[in-house]
């Protein structure tokens, strides 16, 4: 019996000891894929003039060159089972007069494929220095993979044209789109469709897509919506955005790997405004596959809240999961928020919550109790958050980090040895 109890107490130390051996590699997880071909202050960034307007109908297969620099006006669908390619470096100017939408219906495809060197930019219309969050509406992409609803698919949001808004199938292995090295600047017009669209929307997404190296900054509402689907992303950022950085719903099914989200405390939705929402299941159109809710796993995020001591009061936790959504985060950072996780009322047990969501080899630095509940009576919710390093008291993000507001390329490098952390076990 003495040499069994030895044996675990061994084998937990060896893990304990394999956990501390990976977080001591965990600074190491820079991000040098944001370099070149981001741009954290388009503000100021002079893009020529737009030169021709697109149709508000492109049902053929239609090809961009950057030698010309297009404005999008209103609405415009890309229908007729169409391709609407664009060349890398080419820049698309985006009315806010009547604010901008490119909308993708179902069977056709937007294949935007930058290069480090040139990425595809989508921009506000407006001058510099003249740019605000939501100047023109966004980009939606209806594809016809699965979507855990009732009916198997669903419309888009936004009240746009019904005979376009359709999305859902079986076509799981669906090139729905192809993104590369693309910039969405000042997205999410709230003001021409009062429930609004977010910087980039992409519904019942196929395997065979690529969403990769993709960057949307100053959202007037989310950066990315997701609805169904399943797919591997990677290489996002979201700046500064109104509403939530990153939200996925409807069984959507897959991995995103390096991605960013910066956030200001004062710039939120009144409704709260989050790093991550997961959204297991439509609550309105419900679902017909209760073992298919949104389950997501984020690895190497950095999730920041450029707060400090006079400001973090105004920040909510970093990731919100409801409806019975799943999640895992490893390999992250997370700062600036009042907590982790925000659990709502679907989640009835401890033991519930701890399949729901996991968080591990990770970091935080927060200045609640980390786990946000409705349901109060649940007691050990911190149990939830075992396996990380944090900071034992708040500490403001200049502090924190060695460069993370540079204009030009933040860093979020810890100035301190990550062993110089507390460890939660």
């Amino acid at each position: 019996m003495k040499k069994r109890y030895f044996l675990i107490a061994c084998i937990s130390c060896f893990l304990f000891s394999s956990f501390i051996a990976k977080a001591q590699n965990f600074n190491a997880n820079d991000l040098d894929w944001t370099e070149d071909w981001t741009n954290f202050s388009p503000n100021r960034t002079n893009y020529p003039e737009a030169e021709e307007k697109l149709p508000n109908i492109i049902d053929t297969h239609t090809f961009l060159t950057n030698d010309v620099v297009y404005l999008i006006s209103g609405d415009v669908y890309v229908t007729n089972n169409a391709s609407l390619t664009i060349q890398e470096g080419t820049v698309v100017r985006c009315d806010y007069e009547n604010p901008a939408n490119l909308i993708i219906t179902k069977g056709s495809k937007l294949i935007a494929a930058g290069s480090k060197a040139s990425p595809i930019v989508f921009t506000s219309a407006k001058p510099p220095k003249s740019r605000n969050s939501g100047d023109w509406g966004g980009i939606i992409i209806a594809g016809s993979a699965t979507v855990n609803t009732v009916s198997g698919g669903g419309s888009i949001d936004g009240d746009f044209l019904p005979q376009y808004s359709v999305y859902g199938g079986n076509y799981d292995e669906e090139e729905t789109t192809v993104l590369r090295y693309v910039r969405i600047e000042y997205p999410g017009n709230q003001t021409k469709r009062k429930q609004g669209i977010n910087g980039l929307s992409l519904y019942a997404l196929g395997t065979s897509s690529i969403i990769e190296d993709v960057m949307v900054s100053y959202a007037g509402k989310d950066s990315y919506d997701i609805h169904g689907g399943k797919n591997n992303l990677k290489n996002l950022i979201s700046y500064k955005a109104v509403d939530d950085d990153y939200q996925v719903a409807e069984g959507f099914r897959g991995t995103f790997n390096q991605i960013m989200a910066v956030r200001h405390p004062y710039i939120n939705s009144p409704q709260g405004s989050y790093a991550l929402e997961v959204d297991g299941y439509n609550k309105q159109t419900g679902y017909i596959r209760p073992n298919f809710t949104t389950d997501v796993t984020i690895t190497n995020a950095t999730f920041v809240n450029l707060s400090d001591k006079s400001n973090y009061q105004h920040t909510t936790a970093a990731i919100s999961i409801k409806h019975s959504g799943t999640a895992y985060v490893n390999n992250s950072k997370i700062s600036g928020f009042s907590d982790i996780v925000k659990f709502d009322n679907t989640y009835t047990s401890l033991a519930i919550m701890k399949k729901a969501f996991m968080m591990d080899n990770s970091f935080f630095n927060i200045h609640g109790t980390g786990v946000e509940i409705e349901n109060t009576a649940i007691k050990g919710t911190q149990d939830i958050l075992k396996y990380n390093r944090f900071t034992k008291d708040f500490v403001s993000v200049n502090d924190l980090f060695n460069d993370p507001q540079n204009k030009v390329s933040p860093r979020f490098n810890l100035k301190q040895s990550l062993n110089n952390y507390m460890v939660m076990q």
